[in-house]
């Protein structure tokens, strides 16, 4: 029974949890966090990424008033199984690459995220921020409606999920 509530019910209560933050406070930015994930998304879907990059993008930020010191380690492990390794990496570090463009945001430091040149995955992690967190941010922005993205979630989260590592036998 959990599987098939899960297949039919987890994207539905994420795109909710989206949707719940339209009316949010913006905690000093430019857009508040639900429109910059709109845009996120919007950005990454025009410029031709595929659906996992698009729904990526629009729940990249989605744990940041839950868990704002953490949020990266949030998305990640709300979509890890059912993203691509890139993707899962990305996550869990673009709150440490945000930092290289925000350098006089209390405590960032802008070098932190050279421990991880070298990394497969780096260049994609600094693109990623540079093209669609850092620039996510116009109010002007003509941003999709979520439910242009309600189907790629759900598809995303109907994927077989892979376990959580060290759960392996």
């Amino acid at each position: 029974q959990r599987q098939e509530f899960y297949a039919d019910q987890q994207a539905h209560h994420v795109l909710r949890m989206l949707a719940d933050s339209q009316d949010d406070a913006t905690f000093g930015y430019m857009v508040n966090n639900y429109r910059h994930s709109l845009q996120s998304a919007t950005m990454a879907l025009r410029d031709g990424r595929d659906e996992e990059d698009v729904v990526v993008a629009l729940l990249h930020d989605i744990g940041f008033t839950a868990c704002p010191s953490m949020h990266g380690e949030f998305a990640a492990a709300l979509l890890g199984a059912y993203v691509s390794e890139r993707n899962h990496w990305m996550l869990r570090h673009h709150q440490v690459f945000q930092a290289f463009h925000s350098p006089t945001e209390p405590g960032a430091n802008p070098d932190a995220r050279e421990r991880w040149r070298g990394h497969r995955h780096f260049e994609w992690a600094a693109t990623f921020v540079a093209k669609y967190d850092q620039d996510a941010t116009d109010p002007g922005y003509d941003c999709l409606p979520l439910e242009t993205f309600a189907p790629m979630v759900k598809r995303i989260f109907a994927r077989t999920p892979r376990p959580p590592e060290g759960l392996l036998a």
